[in-house]
Parts: C-alpha cells; structure tokens; sequence
C-alpha cells in the first residue's frame, strides 16, 4: 500500500500528516504565531542577550513583519530549532518587563 495518508479536515483547512515530514522542514512550514514591534523586539533582544551571551558580538537586526526571518536567524545563531525560539519569544513577551526569559 501507499505510505501517504489522507489529509486531516481541521475546520477549514486540509492538514498533512507531519509526522511524516523532516523536522527542519516542518520548521519552514510553520509561520510564526506572535508579532513583534520595534519596541517589543528591544525588550525580547535584551533577555535573549541574557540568555545567551554570545549574541552580543553578532549584530541582529528586525524589520516588523519579517518575524519568521527573525526566527530563522536566532534558531541559527543558538543553535536550536524554531518552535524553541518561538516559544521563547513568545514567553518574553508574556511579561515584557519581567527579567525572566
């Protein structure tokens, strides 16, 4: 038989069967569910920084609208995939002036 299985109905969108699709590709499929301003990037990139130090030396910049680039390049940069930066993203600007990340 075919490996391939039929698509999920979830409301109104036909979904494919992930599991069966490489996770770095799974990575380029999914947009990325926040959005950023310029102000709220500076409060996320000041915790980032925390976080990892080594982003200090690399020069990282944010146009607004362009959240899944941004992802992609920190993912990169850290050496992690992007559903970690997203949700760690996700979580600074949960409390954007809370020290924790």
């Amino acid at each position: 038989m075919n490996d391939i299985t039929a698509p999920k109905f979830s409301g109104l969108f036909l979904l494919p069967d992930l599991s069966k699709i490489p996770i770095f590709v799974q990575n380029l499929l999914i947009m990325a569910s926040f959005t950023l301003t310029s102000e709220s990037w500076n409060k996320v990139k000041t915790k980032f920084l925390r976080k990892y130090r080594e982003l200090a030396a690399v020069e990282i910049n944010f146009i607004p609208g362009q959240e899944d680039q941004l992802v992609q390049t920190l993912a990169k940069l850290v050496n992690r995939d992007n559903a970690y930066i997203e949700f760690t993203i996700r979580k600074a600007l949960a409390d954007p002036d809370g020290n924790r990340l």
